[in-house]
């Protein structure tokens, strides 16, 4: 049997996700999402295509669970089965929008878990079993990309634990991209932002309270004026990313660059 391309994949049951999960299905393919909800949907796709698929019911913001979770399952693996290992880092959160102080504790708390600390751990939980692998000899390309937005390097009124939390990631992929560098076979890291796409998200931000968020009619111009991406063309731009041969080289990068 040849090896398998080993694709992680958080947040695949809807949106960008989604369309990434199913582009990344094949024969030669064994694709893990882990999200909130199993998708039918996903796994009809996997099952016409005849490729390997497992999917994950969980609760991101419960990191450590989340992390301990997948570590155990890399370790568990047979490392010789696998061509290449790639994390890809797609689940978000957009708390109640509005002012810092307005939003409730909980959401604050939820939005920083799911989008900051969730890929970190994970990120973190991938390195060490992976690395396990490269020092019993396996000699596969790692790569993590996380989901970033533009967001992260721009500040918006009423947005800050979003922003926080991708600000967040790309720093800390700027960090772990040191970190690997200082490895023969290290990793390679991209926090990529991705453009804006047409989701659930998008949704949720133009049905904002136009007095708490002021840049509400700028949302709500995208749409209208036909200027959101589709969630498939953006996962094929951002899965495009990582087959690139300078993948890694700049740890902090923007679709559209």
């Amino acid at each position: 049997m040849n090896p398998i391309h080993l694709t992680i994949l958080t947040g695949g049951s809807r949106g960008m996700g989604l369309s990434m999960a199913k582009r990344s299905l094949r024969t030669d393919s064994h694709l893990l999402t882990i999200a909130r909800h199993i998708s039918t949907e996903l796994a009809d796709e996997a099952q016409r295509k005849d490729a390997t698929l497992t999917q994950w019911t969980q609760d991101l913001a419960e990191t450590t669970a989340a992390a301990q979770r997948l570590g155990e399952w890399l370790a568990d693996l047979d490392a010789g089965a696998i061509a290449s290992a790639t994390l890809i880092n797609n689940a978000g959160v957009i708390p109640r929008i509005g002012p810092l102080d307005e939003c409730p504790p909980s959401e604050l708390a939820n939005a920083l878990r799911v989008g900051l600390e969730a890929p970190m751990q994970l990120t973190a939980a991938f390195l060490r079993a992976t690395r396990v692998w490269v020092q019993g000899g396996w000699r596969g390309p790692r790569k993590v990309l996380n989901i970033s937005s533009g967001l992260g390097r721009r500040a918006m009124a009423s947005q800050a634990p979003y922003c926080a939390a991708k600000a967040g990631m790309d720093h800390f992929t700027r960090c772990s991209a040191l970190d690997e560098a200082r490895h023969a076979q290290g990793a390679r890291l991209v926090s990529l932002a991705p453009g804006v796409i047409d989701t659930d998200m998008q949704i949720q931000l133009r049905a904002g309270d136009p007095a708490a968020f002021p840049d509400h009619e700028r949302f709500v111009e995208l749409k209208s004026q036909g200027q959101l991406t589709s969630p498939d063309e953006a996962a094929g731009r951002v899965l495009a990313w990582l087959q690139r041969p300078d993948f890694g080289s700049n740890p902090v990068a923007d679709v559209r660059d």
